[in-house]
């Protein structure tokens, strides 16, 4: 890091100081996982106030690109896992493709009367139950989404939690009732996490995220599942191509 700030510039120090930082991180010369110099270190090396350096890392904490460990410092963070939006997918296979490794963990498995959003979403009537299906997806220990489906009992009577563990909820449903998922419907907005979703995903308060509402519809074009996620925008990125 031989850049310096430049004093007389009409670009803020912390802006400056960001873009280098930047700079490091995405030529290489801080990987994945490395520990950047303290604030105090670099506020000395720059020669700027805690402040600018503050400034700087919030930033690059909210795009991505660094990570706060509370007692330990602030890391570079692992690349987003990018996925594009232009045909239907599995969260797990998308992981798969990225070389990580799935895996999800079951919170719970209750059945309950479905709420008016979930009747509306699920083409249901309002007397009628649904599973609801809370589970915290991960790549390896790194929890990444933190996810509730809505299953119709009508069209789904049975759910065996033991048999979801660490597998694909549409595999299950074709495999073990025969109902085979062919495409779905997506909505995505920018929203800040939680306290209650802070405490699964291992982020602060706060953090950036994105709320995606599924509607998963089988062969028959029946909604068989409508799913809520939440997943942490400083590990996604979704895209779409303009042809």
């Amino acid at each position: 890091m031989g850049k310096s700030l430049d004093l007389r510039s009409v670009i803020p120090l912390y802006r400056q100081l960001k873009d280098i930082l930047k700079e490091d991180i995405e030529s290489g010369v801080w990987k994945p996982g490395d520990r950047i110099p303290s604030e105090n270190e670099l506020r000395q090396q720059y020669d700027v106030s805690r402040n600018t350096v503050i400034k700087a890392l919030e930033e690059l904490v909210q795009e991505g690109l660094l990570r706060r460990e509370q007692g330990r410092g602030t890391f570079v963070s692992s690349p987003k896992i990018s996925h594009s939006l232009t045909g239907f997918y599995s969260f797990s296979n998308v992981l798969k493709a990225h070389g990580l490794e799935p895996r999800d963990v079951i919170l719970s498995l209750e059945i309950q009367p479905a709420k008016p959003s979930v009747v509306q979403h699920l083409q249901l009537t309002e007397s009628q139950d649904v599973w609801v299906l809370k589970r915290l997806r991960c790549a390896g220990d790194e929890p990444i989404m933190l996810e509730t489906s809505h299953l119709p009992r009508s069209r789904i009577p049975r759910v065996e939690r033991s048999e979801l563990e660490n597998r694909s909820l549409y595999d299950y449903l074709e495999q073990k009732l025969g109902l085979l998922v062919t495409r779905a419907k997506e909505t995505f907005e920018p929203v800040l996490i939680r306290d209650y979703e802070s405490r699964y995903l291992r982020v602060p308060e706060g953090y950036p995220a994105l709320l995606l509402d599924r509607i998963a519809y089988d062969s028959q074009g029946r909604p068989v599942e409508f799913c809520r996620s939440i997943v942490r925008g400083d590990r996604c990125r979704f895209y779409t191509e303009l042809l």
